[in-house]
């Protein structure tokens, strides 16, 4: 499961060569685009004796590889798949898709103990490097125990250059790759991406009619990512119903192209009527490719910066929230046991609070509630620490941090799970490493 053009297809090819490098024999293998129109109205089992008849093996006895790209579009697809799984025990089966809810819920109910689930977010600014052959630009130290123990930067500059091009073009890899798209990445990711959810998608498979109106929300969403919203705004912004904007903002969370960051407040508590909530892109580059790419100056990178840390989390299991009360906000907030924060964080793209570390009260007041004896704030260039008001601040490069929680995350890292190696040999609740 993933959004659109971000590698379903590609690593199903990657599967099949691999499979053939490793000596199956190439008739054993079977792959299907199944929004093909030439597949309409057809079943699994009928599409499998095609592929039977075509190739002169018989699916039911013999070893073969089936692949089901974009299954989705099939109609009842998970009792389909259901049938086949517990018929044929000499046939693997893999599915793709790009509609998480539709898929996981039905994967859930018909699948149990059959299906296995796999995510494949957009890129991670590690990713993004790796791709490009640029992670010489950064250096991690591990200790003999696997976890982060320090990462700097070979050249500051260039990291930041190329973080901001990840910014505006780095979430999907065709992007990332092609100079021609990001001369007019709108025209790709809009019609290409965009437009096919809003259009055909959303209106597929759960019957959505007033594509006008959802397109307006998800532009205004898009246009506001990392900010705080409420139902009752957007529907007097929109003259639209409450519950349907609700509804809408399930649709496009479904599809992956937001997500929804719940509220807490100083005391780390819930809020049992969630009024407020942030909603994030997925990962930056669409909004960019919405509207217009954006510099290093740009007033809205900072919003941008707090929605790219995001992204590099929505790649692992871990619930963050943001916390919000009368006087003050924190980005994000991890919770553990007991409604308690784990850790904090604050995403900046500016040097300024490392010199001006009291104008983080907010951060300082809900380390203070939270008997938090650290917390984490991005720079641009700035990294170190200071200790002031009996609480440590980390600050780190938000290039470097987003490229940090990639690479725990592409080597399963513990400290994915809040775990990370201290001096003292202890464990630390915070995701970052301390500096060396």
């Amino acid at each position: 499961m993933g959004p659109r053009r971000v590698g379903k297809t590609v690593l199903i090819h990657h599967v099949i060569q691999r499979l053939i490098k490793d000596g199956v024999a190439a008739r054993r293998l079977c792959y299907v685009s199944v929004d093909h129109p030439l597949y309409n109205g057809l079943s699994l089992d009928e599409i499998l004796h095609a592929y039977g008849a075509a190739a002169g093996i018989d699916y039911r006895r013999d070893e073969c590889f089936v692949f089901f790209d974009e299954i989705q579009y099939l109609r009842d697809w998970e009792v389909h798949l259901k049938t086949l799984v517990d018929n044929y025990d000499s046939a693997k089966f893999i599915g793709s898709g790009s509609a998480a809810a539709a898929l996981r819920l039905k994967s859930s109910e018909s699948g149990a103990g059959r299906f296995t689930d796999f995510l494949l977010p957009p890129l991670t600014f590690h990713e993004y490097l790796f791709l490009l052959d640029n992670t010489d630009l950064v250096q991690v130290d591990e200790s003999s125990r696997g976890f982060v123990r320090g990462i700097t930067a070979s050249n500051m500059q260039r990291l930041n250059e190329q973080f901001l091009n990840y910014l505006n073009f780095g979430g999907y890899p065709e992007v990332a790759f092609s100079k021609e798209i990001q001369q007019a990445p709108g025209r790709f990711v809009k019609s290409d991406i965009i437009d096919k959810v809003l259009l055909r998608d959303l209106p597929t498979l759960y019957g959505v009619q007033d594509v006008p109106e959802l397109n307006y929300l998800f532009t205004t969403l898009a246009f506001n990512t990392a900010d705080e919203i409420s139902l009752e705004g957007l529907s007097k912004g929109s003259g639209v119903a409450k519950n349907t904007i609700k509804r809408y903002i399930e649709y496009l969370e479904a599809s992956f192209l937001v997500r929804i960051v719940h509220r807490v407040d100083r005391n780390a508590k819930r809020f049992k009527r969630a009024n407020f909530f942030k909603v994030y892109l997925t990962n930056p580059s669409i909004r960019s490719a919405l509207f217009a790419p954006v510099g290093p100056e740009d007033e809205v990178m900072g919003s941008l910066v707090e929605t790219a840390v995001f992204s590099q989390w929505f790649h692992s299991d871990i619930q963050l929230y943001y916390a919000r009360w009368s006087r003050g906000e924190v980005d994000i907030v991890s919770l553990g046991p007991e409604q308690k924060a784990r850790w904090a964080l604050e995403a900046k793209w500016s040097d300024r609070y490392f010199d001006r570390p009291r104008e983080l009260g907010s951060l300082f007041s809900f380390c203070h509630a939270q008997n938090l004896k650290e917390a984490m704030v991005t720079t641009r260039t700035r990294k170190g620490k200071i200790e002031r008001d009996n609480v440590t601040l980390k600050f780190i490069p938000a290039s470097l941090y987003c490229y940090m929680i990639g690479y725990n995350i592409v080597h399963g890292k513990a400290v994915l799970h809040g775990l990370s190696e201290r001096n003292d040999g202890g464990s630390s609740e915070h995701p970052a490493p301390d500096d060396k």
